[in-house]
């Protein structure tokens, strides 16, 4: 009853094209935002000490890992051309915006300094898509493989990048945005959820426009899609360089607010994985498939480690590790095999049958 769009019209082509055209859903968007700024500020005044387990454990990572999902979803899921260097565009990001924040002091403010690491980012990412324009599927996706290697090698070799480093690991600290000192786990999970709303909204236009039509036509029927005047060159390396601007800001705020201190292993292989597993159980081609993709890769670690203590059996750390991947590998299989689009295939499924219930469908 609650879920249902009767009696709301659309009267201009604004409102048809609105992002959320059922007022319950724009509703409930702007009460989860409000409640995503509000809900954590309440939190750490009333329990300080479960506050920041909260922020630095959960909240952050996972507002940090959907916005990366963001970014490989447009290249994925919306112009389908497979990726597996994740974890080096992360790095490329986050190195270039320590040494941005390291050797220009007067321009240390963290928007700036996330913005460049992720401009760097996408301009590596063009690189590396250049082989796309030839070869896709397999193929692309062992290139990416090897430019997360190759990123990874220049990461640990190339001294300067790490301000010569003898263990190859950075810190960073006195951190600021506008002048104001980001300095507890509130302040840093405030300026990751304003960057992850401002740059979703902003993918969310784009893959609705006629950028995001370009890219879905390129995956669907890449021949076609030349035909018919779309060019191929253009769109894939604007997919990629899009997506690896995404990643870059990602790795930059996972670097300067969730680590503080990090060295390349930070961004190996296991990252582009992981990130990739979220946009597949999450949902190809679906902005909200990357956040329950990131809300399942986070949680389901913390529930594995607390399910033992609560059901009073006794786990070693290894098996419980050896779980939470047999666990990730079913559930990709399951979604692969039943339901390609993920969970947000699933939160659809369930939204159509709310609005037509309780009518037979």
């Amino acid at each position: 009853m609650l879920y249902r769009e009767a009696g709301q019209f659309k009267t201009s082509y604004s409102a048809d094209q609105a992002i959320f055209p059922i007022l319950q859903d724009r509703l409930f968007v702007i009460a989860l935002i409000v409640l995503a700024f509000l809900a954590p500020v309440a939190l750490a005044a009333a329990a300080p000490g479960l506050a920041q387990y909260l922020f630095t454990e959960i909240l952050i990572p996972f507002l940090v890992f959907s916005l990366a999902a963001v970014g490989l979803n447009i290249l994925v899921g919306y112009c389908g051309q497979v990726s597996l260097g994740t974890g080096g565009f992360m790095a490329v990001g986050a190195y270039a915006a320590y040494n941005l924040w390291l050797r220009v002091p007067l321009v240390n403010d963290l928007i700036i300094v996330f913005l460049f690491g992720g401009l760097m980012a996408a301009a590596v990412g063009i690189l590396f898509g250049l082989p796309s324009l030839r070869i896709k599927g397999f193929y692309l996706a062992v290139a990416t493989l090897a430019a997360q290697f190759f990123l990874d090698w220049i990461v640990a070799r190339v001294k300067w990048l790490t301000n010569y480093s003898s263990s190859g690991s950075v810190a960073v600290g006195n951190l600021t945005v506008l002048g104001i000192p980001i300095d507890t786990p509130m302040a840093r999970y405030l300026v990751i959820l304003a960057v992850v709303v401002v740059l979703t909204l902003v993918a969310k236009n784009l893959v609705r426009g006629h950028i995001g039509r370009s890219w879905m036509a390129i995956r669907d029927m890449d021949i076609a899609a030349e035909i018919i005047g779309f060019r191929p060159l253009r769109t894939k390396l604007l997919a990629f360089a899009v997506s690896s601007f995404y990643v870059g800001v990602a790795g930059a705020m996972y670097g300067f607010l969730r680590l503080g201190a990090w060295e390349p292993l930070a961004f190996d292989i296991n990252r582009s994985f992981a990130i990739l597993f979220m946009v597949i159980i999450g949902g190809l081609g679906s902005i909200l498939g990357s956040f329950l993709g990131a809300a399942f890769i986070v949680l389901t670690p913390i529930m594995l480690n607390q399910l033992p203590g609560w059901l009073g059996l006794h786990m070693s750390t290894a098996l419980i590790s050896h779980l939470e991947f047999m666990i990730f590998g079913v559930m990709i299989v399951f979604f692969l095999i039943v339901e390609p689009h993920g969970l947000a295939r699933l939160w659809a499924i369930a939204k159509e049958k709310l609005r037509l219930w309780p009518f037979p469908h």
